[in-house]
This record gives C-alpha cells, structure tokens and sequence, in this order.
C-alpha cells in the first residue's frame, strides 16, 4: 500500500514539473519582452536588446527582479537574432531548439554532464529551484565586480577557497555536507570564502577558467589554482595549505634562533616566535604569517624536540599552552608575550596588530612612512614622527643607541620614533635639514607632522647633532612637551617627494620571479588539462615539427645538387661582394628609425586575425582610434607620445578607423562600463559619441584590453552641458567636433606616455571579455 502511495506521489511530482514547464515556455513572449513587433528588423531587435540589457544589467540595477529580467532579456535576444530559432518559434510558438525536428536525436542537443554544464536553466527557472538554492552559500555569492574590485587584493592577504556551482548541478548536492564543514572549519582560520553561480555569473565563471560543475579553485596574490582531488576535509584543507608559500615560517631550534632574531636590523621587522607541541606548523599560523608578512617575521619551535630546550628555560616558556613571543629590537627579551590553550584568530590579529612595528623602525619605502607617520585626521588626534637622521656603522652606533634607548622610556601613541639612513635618503635628509647637510659625519634629529597625502609636512629641526647625551635627551623631551600645548612650534613648511624603495628587488631578481611564475603556470596548465583541450596545442607541435624535418631533409637535397654547380669567377665574385656590401649597407640604413617614426598599420578585417587574435602571448597591439578628418593629426601626436616604448618587442602598434568600426568599439566598451563610465550612453545621440583620441591597449592571447581616454574628453562633457541651452540637442556634437581645431585634438592624447608606463609596469585595470568580435 505504502508504495503504491509513494508511485502516485512521483507520477504527481513528474506532472506537475512538466506542466510548469510548458506554462513558463508558453508564457515566455521574446517579442514582447524586448518590445518590438513580429516584423521587425535585426537591426531594431539588437537596439532594443542593448537599450533593455544596458537598464536591466545586474551590476548597474540593483533591482532584486534585476537579474532575472536580465536573463529574459538575453534569452529573448538569442532567440530572435537567430533567424532559424526566430523561424522556429513563428511557427511553433515554442522557445525550445528542437521543437519541429521530433524525428532527430535528443542526446546530439546536450553534451555530457561532467564536460559541460552551461545549458541555460536560468531561463527555465521554476519556483522551487529558489527553494533549492542552499541559504548557507547565499552569503557567499560572488559577482564580477564584487570579485576583481575585492577579493583579488585582498587575496594578496589572504587565500580564497571558491565553489562554482549551479542550479541543476546535481553532483553539487553531494559535496555539499564536505564544503559546509570545510567552509566553517577555514573561514574560522582566516580563509576567504566564495561560491559563484555559473548560470546568473557566467562572465566571472569563464574569468575563472571554470567549465564544469561542480568546481573547486583557490585564489590567492591575484593567481588562480583549481583543486583536482577528491572533495574531502582533509583533501581541501591541504589544498588550501598548498597554495601558501612554502617559506612563511622558519623552523627554530637552539642553533639558529640567535641568527634568526638578530635579523631584526637587516630586516627592519619584529620577529615572532610560537612555541607549540605539534609537530607541523598549525595551519593558523601559516595563513598568520601570510597577511603580515610584510611586516613581521615568523618562527616556529615544536616543544616536542630535544634541541628546544635552551630556548624554553631562557624565556620560560609553559610546556602545555601555545606561547607566543613577539622580540623587537632586544633579543633577549621579549616585547610582549601572549599565551593560550586555544589560540583563536581574533586573539592572534589583536596581539600581532598591536606590535606591527619596531620601537625605532627604519623608513625604508614611502608606504612604510605613511603607516608610521599617519596624516593627522583632526586637532585631537595628531601623530607627531621623531626622525633621526643617522648612518651607517658603527661609528653611529652610540647615537642611534640613545636614541632608542629613549624611544623605548617613551612609547606614547601621540609619538612614534623612527629613523633613516642619510646616504639612502637624502632628498628627505635635505629637506628636514633646510636644504643642506652640515654634518654628514654625525646624526641629527627633527620632528615632522603629515598634513596631507600629498606630500605636505609641517617640521622642525630639533638638534643637528645628535649624540645621545643626557643634554640631548632633556632638550627633546622638553621640546616633545611643548608641542602638546603648542603644535605651532612645527614653523617649517615642505613637500616631500616619495621615498626610496630600499627593499625592492633588482631587475633581474623581478625577471627571475616573473619568469618562474610563468613557467609554473604553464606547467599547472599542461599537467591538469585534458587531452580534448589539448588536442589544438598538440595538432600545432606535430605541424611544427613536420615542416621544419621535411625543411631540412630538401635542404639536404638542395644542397647536394648546389655542389655541382661551376664555381664562379674572380671578376664575378667580386662584383658580388660590392652589389652585397651595398646592399647590406641600404639595409642596415633602412633600419634606423627616423626621430618620431613609429610603425602603425591599419587594424583591418585582412590582418584582424593576426594582429590581434592570434597575437603570441606576452604580446599586445596598442591601439588608437581615430577618424578620418583627424587621422594626420592624431598619428603624428600618437607617434610622438610612444615613440620611447618602440624598442619593445612585445608591442604592436596599429590604429581604428572609427568610421568603419564603430559597432566594434562599442561592443569593448560595454566591458570597461564599471571602472570607466562612458557619459551620454542613455542619450539619443550616444551612437554619434566621439571616441577619437581613445588607446586601447589588447592582449589577444588572455583576451583583456586597458583603456586610455581622451584627455578631453571631460572638457568636451562639460562644453556638451553648456551648449546644450543654447543649441539644440541633434546639433551640439557636430558644433563641438567643428570648433575643434587641430591643436585641441592633438591635446587628447596629453599624457598618454604616462599612460604606456603603467602599462609596461601592469599597473593599468584589465577589462576581459569572453571573445574577440569580427571585424565587419
């Protein structure tokens, strides 16, 4: 009885899904849905669908009904802009790809689950499908701003574990127990959590490299590793430690904990020591050591080894509850101290926050100067820095001793002590000096406030010799309580240019770094891909190594035949010699650029796939739009302004003509809408937009471009609002771009050198696109 109850049951379930099935196909109208008539051209459905996506798009409308008009506004647009969907639906009233073609196959419309799961079930989004929806990932959800503009930098701090999911992933359920407990287990730690929908966030699913549900991956310094193992606790909590650097934490013992504190100096860090039983690191303290390691500097000792003891009974350390020491610049004892027997998160950030810094840190880099030196936020909370200006050796060692001696008797928040080496820093030296150094052999003393991010400071040069005796220390300390009354008496006045990056690496050791990341990658790529992806890379190896073999066996041959010929005469040879000399020497003449000369082709439909599609990685075509009343113009400024940047192999430089490509730029464009709003694009007159004096710099292996605007642009805006009172609205673009002489639109691309500096450095915002248009 009880199963036949249960058969009826499924039978009614059954039922009812495909009824609801057929009511949202038949009420889903794609005409009516983009607003446009049965007769219509392709033409008025694609502006209706770029007027309706541009208003509904989740990242603009914060709507809660947003992102599903979204989805039926795409869905309503991939129907009628295919002319065999748009036939098929006129006649069957049917939104389905096979409805009229029964006869045909079912499995040949769907691929296999595991290898694909981007069939399109957003649009088929039945009520309980929400219901389904696990409330624990809600939190979670990630989108694609939310993603590039907040979790890649903070990935430089902390690893992030994403999931990417979707509504009819069913193998998705089964893991589901694994992810909440591993979820609660890393966020407590310190890990970042993410889940990405790949059937409302297909933008960021494809950013991500995820093509299949479900998907596991690891983001951490702005670089992406999928996870390839059984989903376990104990499989994803090694992954996550996996994707750490392996030399956060130094293993400590009686031997080396000497020369590891001693580092402090070299260093410029506190160092940090955790006593504990266990015998690996505990993962806390690997992802600790992580988000400060630009800081502090981290040890670990294990209780449990022999060659610990000297350092146990020297700082007297408890043998059964985690102890951590923090030592600045006295090794021999600790700065602070923190002990408990369950070592949480909240406990440890508190305690390393606090004692980020040493008591007289060295400024080594502008960000450093600016976190110790913070600009004054009101009258009440000023932050006063005490600089000595010292060098190194010994023979300043007396001075910077006092002076630390007396930071040491003097840690109030109002003031921090720190100290520099006037060989590295002499534009600040100068500055607190008064433009000069009258004693280069000896160490001075100044105190400065931060007015401003900019660079304003407001000083006072204290004493210019300072040697740490007892009359030094009184003349400062009185100076320090005057100026709690008094903060006038800072007379002087400057702006600081930024400080020397003392710490940053050669060129070399950077190109060392890049080249190792990238030879990493590619062999995560090669050793995880499977073998459908790569078939391409395989097919163009093979092909490679066919013509140049079968080059060399009919050189082989050519060769042997070449042999026979008669050998040519003195006469001749030498009047060979003078043609060759002559030619080698127009050539090498032909070779130097002219002052300015810069090689730009036109990006057009015959060299489209070349230039750009296929560029070789690591390369990139720079590229500027242009028109053709402002080509001559812009191509002699443009040359001018990159002219420095041509020793470059890696760049190409080409220019758009905006007369012929329009359509294409403004399909690039809608990708940069978040980071570089584009003024007028609801206007009716937003097609006529003048996009000339644009760079687009594109990378058509990783399929992201940067974006360099206009300098005018903002002037043109403001102009637009003016004339717009005066002169009516189909005229004011035309009235501009007439009053525009050659001279201001040369000016539009002032600073565009700067603009190819932070290009070459990586700098610039990358925007990525899911593939290159055609270029019709």
């Amino acid at each position: 009885m009880g199963h036949k109850k249960l058969r009826l049951l499924w039978r009614f379930m059954v039922f009812l899904i495909l009824a609801l099935k057929i009511l949202s196909a038949a009420d889903f109208d794609p005409y009516r849905i983009l607003g446009v008539s049965r007769t219509a051209s392709q033409a008025d459905i694609k502006k209706a669908y770029k007027k309706l996506a541009r208003e509904w798009h989740p990242d603009k409308n914060k709507n809660p009904g947003a992102e599903d008009k979204f989805i039926q506004v795409s869905k309503a647009y991939e129907i009628l802009a295919n002319e065999e969907k748009r036939a098929n639906y006129d006649r069957y009233g049917d939104v389905g790809d096979n409805q009229g073609y029964s006869q045909q196959p079912q499995h040949h419309h769907f691929r296999h689950f595991h290898d694909s799961f981007y069939f399109d079930e957003s649009f088929f989004h039945f009520p309980f499908n929400s219901e389904r929806k696990d409330s624990s990932d809600e939190k979670y959800l990630l989108h694609f701003s939310h993603y590039i503009n907040e979790v890649v930098p903070d990935s430089f701090r902390k690893p992030y574990l994403i999931k990417i999911t979707s509504d009819w992933c069913f193998s998705c359920i089964h893991i589901e127990p694994v992810w909440k407990e591993v979820v609660q287990e890393l966020e407590g730690l310190g890990v970042g959590i993410g889940v990405v929908h790949a059937g409302y966030e297909r933008r960021l699913a494809h950013h991500l490299g995820a093509h299949s549900t479900p998907s596991i991956l690891g983001v951490i310094n702005g670089k992406i590793s999928f996870f390839h193992n059984a989903v376990l606790r104990e499989n994803l909590r090694h992954f996550v430690e996996s994707l750490l650097p392996s030399n956060l934490v130094d293993k400590i013992t009686d031997k080396n904990y000497i020369r590891f504190l001693s580092n402090w100096q070299q260093e410029n860090k506190p160092h940090v020591l955790l006593f504990d039983q266990m015998p690996p690191v505990p993962l806390i303290y690997k992802l600790t050591a992580f988000a400060y390691k630009d800081y502090l500097s981290f040890g670990y000792v294990d209780l449990g080894q022999r060659d610990a003891e000297q350092m146990t009974n020297q700082y007297n350390i408890n043998m059964y509850a985690p102890t951590m020491l923090i030592f600045k610049e006295h090794i021999h004892k600790p700065a602070d101290v923190v002990q408990a027997r369950g070592m949480k998160k909240q406990v440890i950030d508190d305690f390393i926050s606090t004692n980020k810094f040493l008591l007289a840190a060295r400024l080594t880099n502008q960000k450093l100067f600016q976190e110790l030196c913070p600009v004054r936020k009101s009258h009440r909370q000023r932050k006063y820095c005490v600089v000595l200006l010292t060098g190194e050796g010994e023979r300043f060692r007396k001075s910077y001793d006092a002076f630390l001696s007396f930071a040491s008797a003097n840690t109030k928040d109002t003031v921090r002590f720190v100290h520099v080496f006037k060989e590295r820093q002499k534009e600040l030296t100068n500055a607190l000096l008064g433009g000069e150094d009258k004693f280069p052999d000896r160490s001075s003393l100044a105190i400065l406030e931060r007015r401003n991010s900019v660079g304003r400071i407001v000083y006072k040069t204290v004493s210019e010799i300072w040697s740490g005796s007892e009359e030094n220390k009184f003349v400062l300390l009185d100076f320090l309580d005057q100026l709690r009354k008094d903060p006038s008496l800072l007379s002087s006045e400057t702006i600081l240019t930024e400080l020397n990056d003392e710490l940053a690496p050669v060129f070399f050791l950077r190109w060392v770094y890049i080249a190792i990341d990238y030879w990493s990658d590619m062999w995560e790529s090669v050793l995880h891909n499977n073998w459908r992806e790569m078939m391409p890379l395989l097919s163009l190896i093979f092909s490679a190594l066919f013509i140049l073999f079968g080059t060399v066996i009919v050189q082989a041959f050519s060769d042997s035949s070449d042999e026979r010929d008669s050998v040519p005469t003195d006469k001749e040879e030498l009047h060979d010699k003078e043609k060759s000399t002559e030619a080698n020497y127009t050539k090498e003449n032909t070779r130097v650029p002219k002052k300015g000369f810069v090689e730009v082709t036109e990006l057009t439909n015959v060299n489209y796939i070349s230039n750009l599609v296929r560029l070789r990685p690591g390369h990139m075509n720079v590229v500027l739009i242009l028109s053709s009343s402002t080509k001559a113009s812009l191509l002699q400024r443009f040359a001018q302004e990159v002219y420095m940047f041509t020793g470059s192999s890696s760049l190409h430089f080409s220019f758009l003509n905006l007369d012929k490509h329009r359509e294409w730029l403004e399909y690039l464009l809608e990708f940069a809408q978040d980071a570089a709003p584009i003024a007028y694009q609801y206007d009716e007159h937003f097609f006529e937009r003048d996009y000339t004096g644009y760079v687009l710099a594109l990378n058509g292996h990783k399929k992201y471009f940067c974006l360099f605007r206009a300098q005018s642009t903002l002037e043109d805006e403001k102009h637009v609002d003016e004339l717009e009172l005066s002169i009516p609205a189909g005229d004011t673009l035309r009235k501009i771009s007439l009053g525009s002489g050659m001279g201001h639109i040369k000016k539009k691309l002032n600073k565009l050198s700067l603009w190819m500096e932070r290009l070459l450095e990586g700098s610039l915002q990358r925007f990525y696109i899911p593939s290159w248009p055609s270029l019709d």
